[in-house]
């Protein structure tokens, strides 16, 4: 069993994180799915992400839910069927769920240089200014990490992560920030916070 970490962000919602550190064959054993995610399982071609999506079904388990808990709407969100909100996300050697009573989202990123060269493309590249190779891919991971997460609460087509989702600037050391989403002619405001855990940045929008 390799669950990793529980962090309570807010009184009424949790992040539970697990490590991977099992083969896929021990996974599979250890968990109950239901016909359509086991068809879903078996489309993946890549057995990180099978594990992965085991790992977020583990994870179900251990705080006391089941696959047969777990179901998507059409645009492919995840939902709980006693009404409380989950997000869930997964990166490599972790998986990701978050569980709370207001909506929210979170993404789960590994640190890797590439995200400093394709950051022009999802970003303002202002905010990595005067910041050492190492901040910057951190703080590049966290914004890619916030807008991830609050394309995840929103769910809507159309949504583009540089023109309609942008973050205030902030530091990594302040753990926290704003950002708002504008779309359809209306602005929304969010908050973030997000930690490092390892090598990964995980950010919860709200």
């Amino acid at each position: 069993m390799s669950f990793y970490k529980e962090i309570a962000i807010h009184p009424t919602a949790t992040i539970y994180l697990w490590k991977i550190e099992e083969e896929f064959t021990a996974l599979f054993r250890q968990v109950q799915l239901k016909d359509t995610s086991l068809a879903r399982l078996e489309s993946m071609k890549s057995e990180s992400h099978q594990k992965g999506f085991l790992a977020v079904r583990m994870l179900l388990q251990y705080i006391g839910y089941t696959d047969f808990d777990l179901f998507y709407d059409e645009f492919g969100k995840p939902h709980l069927k006693d009404g409380k909100h989950i997000s869930i996300s997964h990166s490599s050697d972790f998986s990701a769920v978050l569980i709370s009573d207001a909506l929210m989202g979170i993404d789960l990123e590994i640190l890797k240089d590439k995200i400093v060269t394709i950051a022009p493309r999802f970003m303002d590249i202002n905010h990595l200014e005067n910041l050492n190779h190492l901040d910057k891919i951190k703080k590049a991971t966290v914004i890619w990490g916030i807008k991830e997460s609050i394309f995840k609460i929103k769910n809507e087509k159309g949504i583009s992560f540089p023109k309609h989702i942008f973050e205030k600037e902030f530091c990594l050391s302040d753990k926290k920030g704003l950002a708002q989403l504008k779309f359809n002619n209306v602005t929304e405001e969010y908050s973030f916070q997000f930690e490092f855990v390892d090598n990964y940045a995980l950010v919860c929008a709200f």
